[in-house]
């Protein structure tokens, strides 16, 4: 049985999770943390690996900092949390933090990123209907990926982890930040609709009390996403397009 898909063309509007639902970069964020755990665990000698399980569990879709901390914390080792300015070789959790984006950013510089097709096309689709449109995304390179996807101009508003530490908005799960982007937007979350592909971003659109939460499957998967609070899920936003594109 397939979930019903709500017309997003009637919303309020729209607030979008960024990696992983507008463009690829989940998976250069998958990456970039891969190497960098498997250093630090090394370093520790550690012996159970990180895996794509633990990014699931500990880091998608949630402030970086506080990533790390959860990652470490679930192999028991506690090290002192640090400075922002942190270098990347300090052994804090903030160093390990800028040291995974330096990571990330060399890999973004270098590969580039486009939008996923589907996603570019509702975008477009939803564009055209002057539907108000935002991006609520934990990372702090949201601006430097839409301006390099070529689509931070069709939205109105971008909650990310710079706006985030700003405005001292506590990590997804937590609803700080899908409520601040319907509140930038000038809406309800009761009118409005969210769609994400992370446990931790359904979880905060739903507790912000979001009317409709599309789950977005990359990976997490259906059940731990609608445990959460999805209200239907996809694994393409041109699913979400007039006439249901598959």
């Amino acid at each position: 049985m397939t979930d019903p898909l709500p017309d997003l063309h009637r919303a309020a509007g729209v607030l979008f999770d960024l990696d992983g639902v507008l463009t690829p970069t989940a998976e250069v964020h998958m990456r970039a943390w891969q190497k960098v755990f498997d250093e630090v665990l090394a370093h520790w000698g550690v012996t159970e690996p990180y895996t794509d399980a633990d990014y699931f569990a500990h880091v998608d879709g949630k402030k970086r900092y506080d990533g790390v901390a959860g990652l470490l914390r679930s192999r028991n080792i506690e090290i002192p949390w640090g400075e922002v300015s942190d270098p990347p070789e300090s052994q804090t959790i903030c160093g390990i933090g800028n040291r995974k984006n330096a990571v990330f950013a060399a890999t973004l510089r270098s590969e580039g990123i486009t939008a996923y097709p589907g996603s570019l096309a509702l975008l477009h689709s939803l564009r055209e209907a002057s539907v108000p449109l935002g991006v609520v995304s934990s990372s702090k390179n949201a601006e430097e990926v839409l301006a390099g996807a070529g689509i931070r101009d069709f939205f109105r508003v971008v909650v990310d982890g710079v706006v985030a530490e700003r405005e001292h908005l506590v990590s997804k799960p937590a609803p700080d930040m899908f409520a601040e982007g319907a509140r930038m937007l000038g809406i309800e979350p009761s009118e409005a609709v969210a769609v994400e592909d992370a446990v931790a971003g359904v979880g905060s659109a739903a507790s912000a009390g979001y009317a409709t939460v599309v789950g977005v499957d990359r990976g997490a998967g259906p059940d731990a996403l609608r445990e959460a609070g999805a209200t239907c899920i996809v694994d393409d936003l041109a699913q979400l397009l007039p006439g249901g594109a598959h």
